[in-house]
């Protein structure tokens, strides 16, 4: 009785390990993935006081000198406007 347990179970993985198999081939094949479900990429900016790269529509916004500044906090948003 375990004798058939075990070798359904192993009859399921290697199943398992070829249909992942073929799944991925078929994939590469058509030149698509899967595992980016339709995100779009979004271009990050740059934080003018710290340097670090924020997605806009996260980020704190500040428009100064006719342009929209984005920061990654408070504090930079600060230090932007007392340094401007």
């Amino acid at each position: 009785m375990i004798r058939f347990i075990l070798l359904g179970i192993l009859i399921l993985l290697v199943a398992r390990a070829f249909w992942r198999l073929v799944d991925g081939i078929l994939e590469a094949a058509g030149g698509t993935s899967r595992t980016r479900a339709g995100r779009p990429s979004v271009k990050l900016v740059r934080d003018p006081v710290c340097g670090t790269y924020v997605a806009p529509g996260t980020a704190l916004t500040l428009s100064a000198r006719g342009a929209t500044h984005y920061f990654c906090s408070e504090q930079c948003r600060a230090a932007f406007r007392n340094g401007a």
